[in-house]
């Protein structure tokens, strides 16, 4: 308790959740705008390869910070109760890329040509930051990253609006409606985490910092599918642009 005429100290789960608050206007217009019935069908198809490019890193990613985590050692009271976190997350993760694969067949699109074809660059810099942070920072930073893609997880009317607007299959909406169920119960893990982890400022500004540079990057992201699906180029099908 704080003594009167003190300030309460500032958790690092209160400092994220400032920060993001900050971004959710910014974040809904993009989402809203990603989300229009014109040519809603067109950016579909264009999101489901971009979106699997980035999903099939997640758990690597977090097995990685979660080695990192548990190499810190007893000198760094914020590693065991990360990796114990991320591990459980990883499981919770896993197979996820399949889902998106399977809308992606199920939409008429070539698992194997999106597997194969290399990612865009804008998902290289979203994603590939985070390697950079884990492996010559802190894996906490990690924390800010997972928080972004929870929060914006999908609504939970997104998957009908698509199959309505669009003439988008139903069992091509597997990943938007699962993960429109999932992430509000990861959301809240992930907060109860963080506010309870040990981290000073030097580790609240590393997440908070991944926070931003995530949301940014999604911004990049949604900006670089409303911009493939005007000129009709489909990864499903194996297009090679990457501009």
């Amino acid at each position: 308790m704080s003594t009167p005429g003190t300030r309460a100290p500032v958790t690092a789960g209160t400092a994220l959740r400032a920060r993001l608050a900050l971004t959710e206007p910014a974040v809904r217009a993009a989402t809203g705008w990603l989300w229009r019935p014109d040519g809603l069908g067109r950016r579909y198809a264009v999101y489901l390869p971009v979106m699997h490019a980035v999903i099939r890193a997640s758990v690597p990613l977090m097995e990685r910070a979660a080695e990192r985590s548990t190499a810190l050692g007893a000198t760094d009271a914020v590693g065991a109760p990360l990796a114990a976190y991320l591990r459980e997350h990883v499981e919770e993760e896993r197979g996820h890329d399949e889902w998106l694969l399977g809308d992606i067949a199920a939409l008429g699109g070539d698992p194997a040509a999106v597997r194969a074809r290399q990612p865009p660059p804008e998902v290289a810099r979203f994603v590939g930051t985070q390697y950079y942070w884990i492996e010559h920072h802190h894996p906490v930073a990690l924390l800010g990253y997972i928080a972004v893609l929870e929060s914006c997880a999908p609504a939970p009317w997104l998957a009908e609006r698509i199959a309505e607007a669009a003439g988008v299959p139903r069992a091509a909406l597997r990943t938007v409606r699962e993960h429109a169920e999932l992430d509000t119960d990861h959301t809240a893990d992930l907060f109860a985490l963080v506010d309870t982890l040990p981290i000073g400022p030097v580790l609240v500004n590393a997440l908070t910092t991944s926070a931003l540079h995530t949301v940014s990057g999604l911004l990049d992201l949604f900006a670089r599918i409303d911009r493939a699906a005007c000129v009709d180029e489909n990864p499903a099908r194996g297009g090679t642009s990457t501009s």
